[in-house]
Parts: structure tokens; sequence; C-alpha cells
């Protein structure tokens, strides 16, 4: 049930609905995007709807710290550069410097996350 505005009847939230979900703290004009979100992540988990199922193992949150950066071609846009050791080819080192950026970023971003 997708509240609008004020919500939903505290009857039907008593005495209809099996529970309450909420996706953040911060308010919508209509329940309807907070269902798409709960559909979007909920489906992910569903065989076949992700290209490779290896991608849940590696989402952001699943290591409790945000994503890495990341970078596609060119490795020049506008002056600004690939950092060189994605660009390197040594797995070790791109697996360090992704953990390392995860850790900083999520320490600027969120940093709850890392208590």
């Amino acid at each position: 049930i997708c509240g609008r505005y004020e919500g939903v009847d505290e009857r039907v939230a008593e005495h209809l609905a099996d529970e309450e979900l909420s996706i953040g703290d911060y308010v919508l004009a209509g329940g309807e995007l907070a269902a798409m979100v709960v559909v979007e992540t909920v489906s992910r988990f569903v065989p076949g709807v992700l290209g490779n199922a290896k991608s849940l193992d590696s989402e952001s949150h699943t290591s409790g710290l945000l994503e890495y950066p990341q970078y596609t071609r060119p490795a020049e846009f506008r002056g600004h550069q690939v950092p060189e050791v994605l660009l390197s080819g040594h797995h070790g080192e791109v697996e360090r410097w992704r953990r390392e950026q995860s850790e900083r970023v999520t320490r600027e971003r969120r940093p709850e996350l890392l208590d």
C-alpha cells in the first residue's frame, strides 16, 4: 500500500498491513517512488534478473563500505585522467586501490558506517 501526502490511514496500518517499510529519512509526495525502489531492490535477488548473478556478491554495501569511484573510456576526459593503477593490468594493485578508495569514500560520505 502506497501512502499519499500524509500517509496511510492508521486503521489500515494497524489492521490490514503486515508490516511497514521505510526506504530512508526523507519526505516523498507519494509512496509510488518508494514502492519502485523496493521492487528494484528485491527483484535483484530473483534468478535471471541480473545479467551476472555474481554481481550481487560485489554490491557497494556487501562489504559495509560505499563503492569505489568508477571510470570508463576514454582514459583522458577534459584533462582528467583515469588513475594509472586501473590501466596497469595488475589485478592485485587494482583490488587494493578499490579497497582504499571505498574506505576513503565511506569516511567522507558515510562515516557512521565505519562505527
